[in-house]
């Protein structure tokens, strides 16, 4: 026990903390969990609901998955990372497209099993953009030989964060109002499109390189 104990500890003490802080918010950055918000709340009315725990899990899940068996994952199915970015980018700006000019493209069930999964656990929490940066840090971290599991660890940090958002809805959703939340989701929307826009023409413009 004792022994188990020194590990740990020896384990902690090898964490580098500025990495990650710095590996945490660049995660959360990129995740947007505050800024998916209005798409959230709009998505549990049509659904009739949002399972929280389940949407955390399975984002988290697809997370974990591609940190370990990412880019071997993908050649199996036959599909590169930047394709992978690409058709992630297409969702997401179906999505901003929804949130800015009220028009609904995602047809969801009554029930919210398979809304959870799709939209809101991929692409809107565990997106192409979080997937594949998850890749390129764990690559990045292997290349100069440092601890890969600060990745972990950010990814449970910010999980945390989007279970706590998931719960608060209701809240929020009271706070800002219809007309706030109206004006937010429209300007997120925006965003959104913004960030499909950039994760498309980064992608397309590697193909032919």
């Amino acid at each position: 026990m004792g022994l188990c104990l020194s590990c740990i500890k020896s384990y902690f003490m090898e964490i580098n903390f500025d990495e990650l802080l710095t590996v945490t918010f660049t995660l959360f950055a990129i995740i947007d969990i505050v800024g998916s918000v209005p798409m959230l709340i709009a998505y549990k009315e049509k659904m009739g609901g949002l399972n929280s725990i389940k949407a955390t899990l399975i984002s988290g899940a697809l997370m974990v998955l591609f940190f370990f068996v990412g880019k071997p994952f993908l050649g199996l199915l036959g599909v590169d990372v930047k394709s992978f970015a690409v058709a992630g980018s297409i969702v997401i700006f179906i999505l901003g497209l929804e949130m800015v000019l009220g028009i609904e493209f995602f047809k969801s069930e009554k029930d919210s099993k398979a809304g959870t999964i799709v939209p809101i656990a991929f692409p809107l929490i565990a997106g192409s953009g979080t997937l594949t940066s998850i890749m390129s840090l764990k690559a990045t971290f292997e290349k100069h030989d440092k601890n890969e599991y600060i990745i972990l660890i950010a990814i449970f940090i910010n999980l945390i964060i989007v279970y706590l958002t998931l719960i608060s809805l209701n809240t929020i959703e009271r706070i800002l109002g219809k007309a706030g939340l109206m004006a937010v989701r429209k300007f997120f929307g925006v965003v959104l499109l913004a960030i499909a826009v950039k994760i498309f023409t980064t992608n397309m413009g590697a193909f032919g390189k």
